[in-house]
């Protein structure tokens, strides 16, 4: 017996739990981006075999904009889940963050060949900054400026970005800022289901080399991803929620702040950041709105 490789969703399985059938999940649609087209499958009994789904049609180009407001239609993105235990291993010395971090990029991400996205990306953007940081900055994919260059958030909304940072009282290389994506999807749309499936895990890595105390995910896309949740960053904004035992604070993305750019907007952003601050023990400064 065969099965569709795009399974994205499953009925409760006996024996598996929540967190598994993510990782499931993860690895088919990994698998896929190789080329697999099926799966061998084992004769289950008819109780516990799952249940297959016709695959989600590839994101199509979305105003950043109405990306802030509308609830995701789709369904959640197989990350990790946010409620999966922590990580295993021990932190590491700064040292070896560096060398894992730079290994990472030379080895794997730099000629990483594994979605479609690298036939038209110039360069790949890993993402930059402190391997101690405290704080890491989660966007939804490099643009135009960000693939001409290799690095995140270096186009307008990235100026935008670095004031925002700048009004935490940190500088850039304070924080680390990285994307769901590591190559820019054509004409700036949302990253397929597969694409983010495909790279999610060396975020998940860096994550995991970092080890920040706090996340921050600009935007819907990146929040949706990381969160697995459909609710609209109205909802989603300005609350702590946690991914893998870390701290995740949700925010609009610096692009939709640039294109609504109301008073209104920006102290919602700067609510936010101060949450931030204050649950790092950090000093807030009395005003900081770009």
């Amino acid at each position: 017996m065969f099965a569709n490789p795009a399974v994205t969703r499953m009925r409760r399985v006996n024996g598996l739990d929540h967190a598994s059938k993510n990782r499931l999940a993860l690895w088919l649609r990994g698998e896929r981006a190789f080329g697999l087209t099926a799966v061998p499958m084992p004769a289950w009994p008819d109780s516990v075999m799952p249940t297959v789904v016709s695959p989600m049609r590839a994101g199509q180009e979305v105003d950043v904009a109405k990306r802030e407001m509308k609830p995701i239609v789709h369904s959640p993105l197989p990350v990790p889940s946010p409620g999966a235990p922590g990580f295993d291993a021990p932190a590491m010395a700064r040292e070896e963050k560096i060398v894992r971090l730079k290994v990472m990029d030379a080895d794997e991400v730099k000629g990483c060949t594994r979605c479609r996205l690298h036939s038209t990306r110039t360069h790949t953007v890993f993402g930059e900054g402190d391997p101690d940081a405290k704080i890491f900055f989660v966007g939804e994919g490099p643009g135009e400026n960000e693939d001409l260059t290799g690095r995140p958030f270096v186009g307008k909304a990235g100026q935008l970005l670095d004031k925002m940072i700048g009004g935490m009282g940190l500088k850039r290389e304070q924080v680390f800022i990285a994307n769901i994506v590591k190559c820019r999807p054509p004409g700036n749309r949302v990253p397929a289901t597969e694409e983010v499936a495909t790279c999610t895990p060396y975020l998940e890595r860096q994550l995991e080399i970092i080890r920040p105390r706090v996340i921050v995910t600009l935007g819907r896309p990146a929040t949706t991803y990381m969160l697995n949740s459909k609710l609209a960053m109205g909802v989603l904004r300005g609350r702590w929620h946690a991914w893998r035992g870390i701290k995740l604070m949700p925010t609009f993305h610096p692009s939709y702040v640039l294109r609504v750019y109301t008073e209104e907007i920006r102290a919602a952003v700067w609510s936010d950041l101060k949450q931030v601050l204050v649950e790092l023990g950090m000093p807030v400064p009395q005003s900081a709105r770009g």
